[in-house]
């Protein structure tokens, strides 16, 4: 019944089910109207795309980026999240040199542009955002159960109860998205993921280690490749020196997908030789990362910002509802917080008025 009715009602507690940007941004605009957040993370911090790789310490430490290589800051909300949250210790513009190879094989360089990364790795700008939040490491939620017609209980993995909520955000991409909902009873709701599902692409991403520098003129490249993405000297970000050059690479999501159930061996030589062949680089790499990221990106460039079902006060966020870059996630977070605060939801004088998300 996705025209139903409800008799108005408050939120004041929410529980937000991942803690990447989308999650982060969420809980940090949230509490700023006054709203109890807490967030429940699979893993063992925050992090999401914005996610790095240890270094081995016998070859300089740090870490490469193996998510997102670098944002841009076009939303002035953004922008200040930024900046009072993070500050210019964690992140800082990479004065990168990019290029891309067209289809008839020439090289040309990417449009000059404010570009930032995380100081010293991407993960920098999670932690500090996540610094005055609750985050509930390490604890994947299994379903939420409807306790009466205001609040949710959680219930993660092991049975353990993690408490009532009066509504749920979900971050997690799409297919695990539709999966909690699925197994939450909610089988109705989690049709609406379906297309979105089908949107999801993979991404192999290795980390190789060079012993010198290779002496290229620039820091990243998009080649005309069937196999590889993209290609960025990790040593050239602000904060990441150490011995050797790391170069990360990404693979095609087509090719990614075709191969995401491929040995490690077989994706490293792979990436490897393209990068081989798109830079004429002879040297062999002597580390190796890799990584298979099985939910990457969206290849929908718009969505519809965010998932709101009134109704059940459950709603869907992340950059793969809008338009997949970093700060798409924190403008899908920004575009329901919105939708909460101008439609009352947030204050005691709250009337729902439909079920269908928008």
């Amino acid at each position: 019944m996705f025209n139903e009715s409800r008799s108005p009602r408050n939120i004041r507690r929410i529980a937000i089910i991942g803690s990447g940007m989308s999650g982060l941004a969420a809980a940090l605009l949230l509490k700023a109207s006054a709203v109890e957040v807490t967030l429940f993370e699979k893993s063992r911090g925050p992090g999401g795309r914005l996610a790095a790789k240890r270094l081995p310490d016998s070859l300089g430490g740090g870490s490469a980026d193996i998510g997102a290589q670098y944002f841009t800051i076009r939303n002035p909300g953004f922008r200040e999240l930024l900046e009072r949250y993070v500050g210019p210790e964690h992140y800082t513009t990479w004065s990168a040199r990019l290029r891309y190879q067209s289809d008839s094989g020439e090289w040309g360089l990417f449009k000059d542009s404010e570009r930032y990364v995380g100081l010293p790795r991407m993960t920098a700008i999670s932690r500090a955002l996540s610094e005055s939040l609750t985050i509930n490491a390490r604890i994947r939620i299994d379903k939420f159960e409807r306790i009466d017609d205001d609040q949710w209980r959680l219930r993660d993995t092991e049975g353990k109860d993690h408490g009532c909520f009066d509504a749920v955000i979900i971050t997690a991409p799409p297919a695990q998205s539709r999966d909690l909902l699925a197994a939450s009873g909610l089988t109705g709701l989690s049709q609406f993921l379906e297309p979105h599902v089908s949107q999801m692409q993979a991404c192999w991403t290795v980390v190789a280690r060079f012993p010198h520098s290779l002496g290229l003129d620039y820091d990243g490249f998009q080649p005309k490749s069937d196999i590889l993405q993209w290609a960025a000297n990790n040593s050239s970000k602000p904060g990441r020196e150490g011995i050797g050059e790391w170069w990360v690479l990404h693979g095609r999501p087509d090719w990614s997908d075709q191969y995401q159930n491929g040995s490690p061996e077989f994706v490293t030589e792979a990436l490897v030789g393209a990068f081989a062949q798109a830079t004429g680089v002879v040297e062999q790499p002597d580390h190796i990362l890799t990584h298979r990221w099985l939910y990457a990106k969206s290849a929908a460039t718009e969505g519809p910002g965010h998932l709101w079902f009134n109704d059940e006060r459950i709603g869907v966020i992340g950059d793969w509802v809008q338009g997949g870059r970093v700060e798409g996630a924190y403008e899908s977070a920004e575009s329901l917080v919105n939708r909460l605060c101008s439609d009352g939801s947030l204050s005691p004088n709250t009337q729902d008025t439909s079920r269908t998300p928008e």
